[in-house]
């Protein structure tokens, strides 16, 4: 895989969990599927789809909890931080893999190993 390609494909592992906002769990089944077919290809490309998708199956748990703790009023704090949280570390990924450097999500759980 030349490295214009793994870069690509490493930005678009961030980036494309954007999607999630138009269709229901894109952000988890867009990184899922670019680390399925692609880890073999590039470590570096599976690095990071995978780190995008362990970030995004915990940033759905936390608006889940948020989302439920809005039956105490919190929430309605709490989530629109939360996303904001997740937007703002999305867009420095995406950054950070465009120049070629790993991003560790801070706050992300490893799910998938």
């Amino acid at each position: 895989m030349k490295q214009s390609e793994i870069k690509t494909w490493s930005v678009l592992s961030h980036i494309l969990t954007l999607v999630g906002g138009v269709i229901p769990f894109g952000h988890i089944i867009a990184p899922l599927v670019i680390w399925l077919l692609k880890k073999d290809e590039s470590a570096e490309v599976g690095r990071h789809a995978l780190e995008s998708l362990n970030f995004q199956i915990a940033a759905t748990i936390y608006v889940f909890v948020a989302g439920i703790l809005c039956f105490v009023a919190v929430g309605f704090v709490l989530v629109p931080a939360v996303l904001l949280f997740v937007l703002v570390c999305v867009i420095v990924a995406t950054v950070k893999a465009a120049n070629g450097e790993s991003f560790r999500y801070p706050l992300s759980l490893r799910f998938v190993r």
